[in-house]
């Protein structure tokens, strides 16, 4: 699914930041990261655990400092100004942290009173409505499921009405038909004029963002819409379909043009970045196994990012994953 077309009219960075570093004793775990999120767009932040996205977003919103860089957070600089950006921006954390005792209406009353804001019952009122959390407004929010537990947070995310969200992998163990509702409502506060950035780990969800950034080892390493992402690692990739495609997978690892093999269903997909090379690795294959089909299909985001995955774990000595064994 393709992300809506972005409005020109909404030019201006909500995030302007440049080659922001960020070290934890000897560990270097953002590194010359440069990001610009304009107002109005959906921001997708991807990329394996421990890859940085989460001191990023921490920078960001003011909670941490960056050891060098600069930039800015809807106009307030992230280093200067930090006192700002924490009041004016909505931050979802990785994990559910509002209180299990309380009610919905009493966590977000009391998210209102920490932000000093007027006539709070109105408030929050109005936030139960829009979130479609009204009638269970009195139910102690431990006893929630994943995704209303996810409505009460997005819901005091916005109780002060920021312009700018940042979303810290807010869909992680939330069942599809909730992930999909809270992708609704994301594109209505988009479209209302609200920035978002959002890490996830699900393509389709990327594939819903306007544009998107991949990042490993604290580096980012690609930036841009989903098919500019795709186009700009010049993958070809074709679905192999047959018997014993496990083995097949190991046997291709390493021939020529082969950049990884993973399974996808009932097919292996091969890709490579040498197109003739590859073409001419399967047509070798075909010609020797003719109970295989094999055909060209489009390269996905999802291929891209699980190239991305592997030759960034090879570049840092951790075990390749790319090249995933079906």
């Amino acid at each position: 699914m393709s992300a809506p077309d972005l409005p020109a009219a909404r030019a201006g960075a909500a995030i302007d930041v440049e080659r922001l570093n960020k070290y934890f004793g000897d560990k270097h775990v953002v590194k010359d990261v440069s990001l610009r999120v304009q107002r109005g767009e959906i921001f997708g932040f991807l990329g394996p655990n421990g890859s940085g996205k989460t001191t990023c977003i921490r920078m960001l919103c003011g909670l941490l400092t960056p050891d060098s860089g600069t930039g800015t957070c809807l106009g307030a600089d992230i280093v200067k100004e930090s006192y700002r950006i924490k009041r004016e921006v909505g931050y979802m954390t990785q994990r559910f942290s509002y209180w299990d005792d309380l009610t919905i209406r009493e966590n977000l009353d009391f998210v209102a009173r920490l932000y000093q804001m007027p006539n709070r019952v109105a408030v929050v009122d109005q936030a139960l409505d829009e979130l479609g959390l009204a009638n269970r407004s009195d139910q102690l929010a431990g006893t929630l499921s994943g995704g209303w537990k996810q409505r009460l947070a997005l819901a005091a995310c916005l109780l002060h009405k920021p312009q700018l969200l940042l979303l810290d992998e807010p869909t992680a163990g939330v069942d599809p038909s909730a992930r999909r509702d809270f992708w609704e409502e994301l594109h209505r506060l988009a479209a209302s004029g609200i920035s978002i950035l959002v890490s996830t780990h699900y393509m389709d969800e990327a594939e819903r963002c306007h544009r998107l950034a991949y990042i490993a080892y604290g580096q980012l390493l690609a930036q841009g819409t989903a098919q500019e992402v795709v186009e700009s690692l010049g993958l070809s990739t074709w679905a192999v379909y047959g018997e014993n495609l496990v083995e097949l997978g190991r046997q291709l690892r390493d021939a020529p043009g082969v950049a990884q093999t993973v399974a996808f269903g009932s097919a292996l997909h091969v890709s490579g970045l040498d197109e003739p090379t590859l073409s001419a690795t399967l047509t070798r294959l075909a010609q020797a196994q003719p109970d295989l089909r094999i055909e060209r299909i489009d390269t996905k985001l999802e291929h891209a990012f699980i190239y991305l995955m592997g030759r960034s774990a090879t570049s840092e000595g951790a075990p390749a994953q790319a090249r995933a064994r079906s």
